[in-house]
C-alpha cells in the first residue's frame, strides 16, 4: 500500500495476503473517527484497485480486545450534529468492508463488541481465539447498532437469537458463537493468525477473478430468490470464460502443475 495510517498497521505478506491491524490497543482498539477515516480509507483504495491483494487478514494489536465498539471518550459531550457526521463516516467505512472484492477474514483475538462486532460481521468470515467474546451492547447505552448489526447478525444467527442478544445487550462467548454460525473456527490463542494465515494462503492460490466473482455472486445472490440468484450466477461465470487464468487453470491441470494465476 502507498499510504501509512495512525491507526492501522498493514503489511503486505507472502502470496498477496494483506494483513490490517487495528492498532489502538491502549483503548482497546476502540473506533474514534480517525480510525474511522483510516479503514475507509484503505478499503476505497483496495475496492478501487482490488489487485492490490488475493486475501484479507483483519485483526488487531493487543490480547484483551479486537475493538471495543465506538470511543465513548471521543463521543462524550459531542453535539447531535458532530455524532450524525461521526457515523456517517462509520457507515461509509462499514460499507467499503461489505463492497470489498476481496475475501476479507476476520480474525478477532478479544472482545467483539458494539461497532466492533459490526465490523467482524463485515467481514467475509470470523476465525476467533477461544477467549474471545461478542456482544452488541448498544440498547445499554440509550442506541441501538447502525452500522449494520441489525441486518447481518440475524443472518448470521438467526432471527429470534439475534432478538434476544441485541435487545438483551447480552455478551456471549467464542465457542456460543461457534455453534450458532457466526463464527467459522474457535481457535488457541498463540494459533488465531497462524489458523487465519492458512485459510488466506489457500484462498490466494486460487484463481483470483473467480475468487473475488464467486464472492460476489455468493453475496448478491442470497438477496434474491433462487431462480434469480442462479442468472447472477451464470453472469458471473460467463465472465471467466475469456481469461487468461481459466485458460491457465485448464492447462496446469493436464500439465499436472501448480497453476500460475495472474488475475487476467
Amino acid at each position: 500500500m502507498d499510504q501509512s495510517f495512525e491507526t492501522l498497521q498493514v503489511q503486505s505478506l507472502d502470496d498477496g495476503i494483506l494483513r490490517v491491524v487495528l492498532n489502538r490497543p491502549d483503548a482497546a482498539n476502540a473506533m474514534n473517527t480517525q480510525m474511522g477515516r483510516d479503514v475507509l480509507a484503505l478499503f476505497s483504495q483496495l475496492n478501487a484497485n482490488p489487485q492490490q491483494a488475493r486475501c484479507i487478514i483483519l485483526s488487531a494489536n493487543g490480547q484483551r480486545a479486537f475493538c471495543a465498539g465506538g470511543d465513548l471518550k471521543e463521543r462524550n459531550g459531542m453535539t447531535d450534529e458532530q455524532w450524525q457526521a461521526q457515523h456517517l463516516i462509520f457507515e461509509r467505512m462499514i460499507r467499503a468492508i461489505i463492497d470489498c472484492p476481496i475475501p476479507v477474514i476476520a480474525a478477532v483475538n478479544g472482545a467483539a463488541f458494539g461497532g466492533g462486532l459490526e465490523i467482524a460481521l463485515a467481514c467475509d468470515f470470523i476465525y476467533a481465539s477461544r477467549t474471545a467474546r461478542f456482544a452488541l451492547t448498544e440498547v445499554t447505552l440509550g442506541i441501538m447498532p447502525g452500522c449494520g448489526g441489525t441486518q447481518n447478525f440475524p443472518r448470521a444467527v438467526g432471527e429470534r437469537r439475534a432478538k434476544e442478544l441485541i435487545l438483551g445487550g447480552t455478551a456471549f462467548s467464542a465457542d456460543e458463537a461457534f455453534a450458532w454460525g457466526l463464527v467459522n473456527r474457535v481457535c488457541e490463542p498463540d494459533k488465531l493468525l497462524g489458523d487465519s494465515l492458512e485459510i488466506a494462503q489457500k484462498i490466494a492460490r486460487n484463481g483470483p477473478l473467480a475468487v473475488r466473482q464467486a464472492k460476489h455472486a455468493i453475496h448478491h445472490g442470497l438477496e434474491q430468490s433462487l431462480a434469480n440468484g442462479m442468472l447472477f450466477e451464470i453472469e458471473a461465470y460467463n465472465r471467466l470464460i475469456p481469461t487468461q487464468d481459466r485458460h491457465e487453470g485448464i492447462l496446469a491441470f493436464n500439465e499436472k502443475r501448480r497453476p500460475a494465476f495472474k488475475g487476467t
